[in-house]
């Protein structure tokens, strides 16, 4: 057990709290095998009707993974500790998402990365004023994960692409019209609603206390992102962007100079992928993972949190930068691991 996540049951729900608010809540390897093994402990718990997954502080429910933790191990020349961070993390969202009993998470603040892993594939997803919801991975060298590349395909029209490669932050109506958030409820409720949950095991009482999301500025821009993120390649998107006036391509553009050329061409490429209607979470991590278990050594992954979190100079020195990606490096990057391929149950 560690001291960053509080496990307990409440009358009729399995709760799970992150405490690491000083952190935005970033997931450790220790915090991800505890949630696990409480999934599992809870599965067949007659017991225990729901789960219930909050977080402490005001500023995010979970911001992301301990990234900073695998940049020092990879530097070390570890690479197995940051792969099986990911393998045994991308199990638990893959539990998440098959659980048979439902998971409610309550995303308050910054909901990104590691932190979407967890919520973005419970069976209902409350978010509220303050909720913002992203997946940045692109500009740490990294792609998004976390089964995160299945959330962004069944956006609808191009918006899995335009959140994937430029990490725009969701509010809580663009989560709910993205897919990524199923309830508004607003904060001061959340002690009720947790409260309802817990005496009754009984999910509708979300709908009773949920209210109007705010309108959502990504809905009413969806057939401009459709258009500018129509491209097949990384190039074509970046043009069509630079050649259009608007607010929403300006930021756009701007957002995707500063990312790493190889993880959007990446991020374009697994987002297409897996929007093809028989794609499973399984499949999602398992093509994930093998860009995780290479990114250390060939990808940008290393140099993207040095500038951001390390050093914190801001100036990664990306592979590709000003030029074109070659179809090689994508394809080398996905391609099957072999004996290292990531499975559910142990790979």
């Amino acid at each position: 057990m560690t001291d960053d996540i509080h496990i307990r049951t409440e009358g009729r729900a399995g709760r799970v709290t992150f405490t690491r608010p000083k952190a935005l809540n970033a997931l450790t390897h220790d915090m991800c095998l505890a949630l696990d093994d409480a999934l599992k402990a809870w599965a067949d718990d007659d017991a225990v009707a729901l789960v219930l997954i909050d977080a402490e502080g005001d500023k995010a429910f979970c911001a992301g993974g301990d990234v900073a933790a695998m940049y020092h191990a990879g530097k070390a020349g570890d690479q197995d500790a940051p792969r099986r961070f990911w393998r045994e993390e991308y199990r638990m969202n893959a539990r998440i998402a098959e659980y048979p009993k439902p998971i409610v998470c309550l995303m308050q603040g910054f909901v990104m990365g590691g932190g979407v892993g967890v919520s973005g594939h419970a069976s209902h997803r409350v978010v509220c004023d303050t909720s913002r919801v992203a997946m940045p991975e692109c500009g740490i060298g990294f792609v998004p994960d976390v089964g995160g590349t299945l959330l962004l395909a069944r956006a609808p029209g191009r918006l899995g692409e335009y959140l994937g490669l430029t990490a725009a932050r969701m509010g809580p109506g663009d989560a709910i019209h993205a897919g990524f958030a199923d309830a508004y409820v607003p904060q001061d409720r959340w002690a009720d609603l947790a409260r309802a949950l817990c005496d009754t095991g009984d999910v509708a009482q979300i709908a009773a206390l949920a209210e109007s999301a705010p309108a959502s500025d990504m809905a009413a821009q969806q057939e401009r992102i459709d258009a500018l993120f129509a491209g097949t390649r990384i190039e074509d998107v970046l043009n069509a962007v630079a050649a259009d006036d608007s607010d929403l391509a300006q930021d756009a553009a701007k957002a995707m100079t500063r990312n790493a050329p190889l993880s959007m061409a990446l991020t374009l490429d697994m987002v297409r992928h897996m929007r093809a209607p028989d794609r499973t979470v399984r499949d999602a991590l398992a093509t994930e993972y093998r860009v995780a278990h290479r990114i250390i050594e060939h990808g940008d992954f290393l140099e993207g949190v040095r500038a951001a979190l390390i050093d914190k100079d801001r100036n990664p020195r990306w592979r590709y930068a000003g030029g074109r990606v070659p179809d090689d490096a994508v394809t080398g990057m996905l391609a099957p691991l072999g004996a290292d391929e990531w499975d559910f149950n142990g790979g």
